[in-house]
């Protein structure tokens, strides 16, 4: 007979607590996508707060409920609501925190399901923020469950947030809840985010993103007499021409040394993201015919996504530089540059504990090495980093990343209960002294 040691006996009793919640675990995801927390323009994030507090209250959590008053887009009609819920054990210990956002961006064109039903078809659960990232939130959920069934005499503190805005920068969730001290490396010691990032990857942080805005200016005239005007759309035209021909091409042959998914987001990448010249769009429901303006104006928005290696500031003389030998080079061309907002990049260590405790489960649960990984999008752990100050944080969750924001949008029950399984016993390693 082969003696089964105490850290194998209980990784095998929290997988099978957590395998006997996957009904609970399907029906909370489902609960979850259920409420279309929107983002524009931030709907029914109180809502989702209040699902939750019932949840973790009687899960013996207690609640602090905190509107982000101030924050872009906080007002009455859409007041950003974040929820922490925090149970402490029986001993003192460190805390670990599981956040996740609460809200999820337009659902756009081309769904062959609800967006908001929740639908189980095998083995997947479909609707917006279903992958980004509701069922990391559920998973999270039911890894804390678990873990305090199994052991609940456990050392320190276990916080799950529900936090507002991130698909929009998170100012009115993690960066304000930073700012209030909640993300203090006195009273949180480690920070699992989880983001969609596939089951067997450890997250350690992202590139960094710069957003602004472009405007091209000309002159209005009579469309029939173009040349008695300045046509600001066929200057904007130029900057796209000189981003096609001397930008894109720079920005790919730059590659990072951080870890970054997918292969393509390991070279520097821009967005265009909007482009708008001439006169307003018509009113839905109107039937006018436009009159005949050569258009004064046209605006794009790019979003221009940069690696660690580029300094900040080289980012944004790159494009000030273009724009500028337009300005020598073409007659009557002028613009106005608009910075929108930035990130920096965000990496944790891979030897950080929360980083080698989250791989050491994905090994434990999976049977296989984990994946250390950087994100190509930004996301919450800049705030915890950069406001927080705390940098012993990383993204592991369930769901394909490649899903996110996507039509059809799922994530698979199997992948969820995985993730938990990895998260109970990441919570054992960091909550119990002896759990080696």
């Amino acid at each position: 007979m082969t003696d089964i040691s105490p850290a194998t006996d209980l990784a095998h009793r929290l997988t099978e607590a957590v395998t006997a919640k996957r009904d609970d675990l399907i029906a909370l995801t489902q609960d979850l996508i259920r409420i279309p927390t929107l983002n524009p323009p931030g709907e029914n994030y109180r809502a989702i707060c209040e699902y939750l507090e019932a949840r973790l209250r009687g899960h013996g959590f207690d609640i602090q409920m905190i509107r982000a008053h101030g924050t872009p887009g906080d007002c009455t009609a859409y007041p950003r609501w974040n929820i922490i819920a925090r149970r402490e054990g029986p001993h003192a210990g460190d805390c670990v925190h599981f956040n996740s956002h609460t809200d999820v961006v337009d659902v756009g064109l081309g769904w062959t399901r609800d967006p908001f039903g929740g639908e189980l078809d095998d083995g997947k659960i479909y609707g917006r923020g279903a992958c980004d990232m509701k069922g990391g939130l559920a998973a999270s959920i039911i890894a804390a469950e678990a873990f305090i069934e199994v052991m609940p005499d456990y050392h320190g503190a276990i916080e799950i947030s529900g936090t507002a805005d991130e698909e929009s920068g998170g100012y009115g969730g993690v960066a304000y809840l930073a700012e209030q001290g909640f993300f203090n490396p006195e009273r949180v010691q480690h920070v699992i985010i989880p983001e969609p990032l596939n089951k067997d990857r450890v997250c350690l942080g992202h590139r960094g993103g710069w957003w602004a805005e472009i405007e091209t200016f000309g002159e209005i005239a009579h469309g029939s007499m173009p040349f008695l005007g300045d046509c600001a759309v066929r200057h904007m035209g130029a900057v796209i021409d000189t981003f096609e021909r001397d930008l894109y091409p720079a920005m790919a042959a730059r590659r990072t040394d951080m870890p970054v998914v997918p292969e393509g987001a390991r070279s520097s990448t821009m967005n265009i993201n909007s482009i708008h010249g001439g006169q307003a769009e018509q009113l839905a429901g109107s039937t006018a015919l436009p009159s005949h303006c050569v258009p004064d104006s046209c605006r794009i928005v790019i979003d221009r996504r940069f690696l660690v290696e580029e300094p900040l500031d080289q980012v944004r003389a790159e494009v000030e530089g273009l724009l500028e030998g337009l300005k020598s080079d073409r007659p009557k061309f002028d613009y106005a540059l608009r910075e929108l907002n930035h990130v920096l990049p965000s990496m944790t260590d891979r030897d950080a504990p929360v980083a080698s405790t989250v791989a050491a489960a994905i090994q434990n649960v999976l049977g296989q090495e984990a994946q250390f990984v950087a994100s190509p999008g930004t996301y919450d752990q800049k705030h915890i980093d950069r406001i927080g100050k705390l940098k012993n944080c990383v993204a592991y969750g369930p769901g394909v990343l490649e899903l996110a924001h996507k039509p059809d949008e799922w994530i698979g029950v199997d992948d969820m209960i995985d993730s938990a399984a990895v998260m109970a016993q990441s919570l054992a390693k960091l909550l119990l002294p002896n759990a080696d």
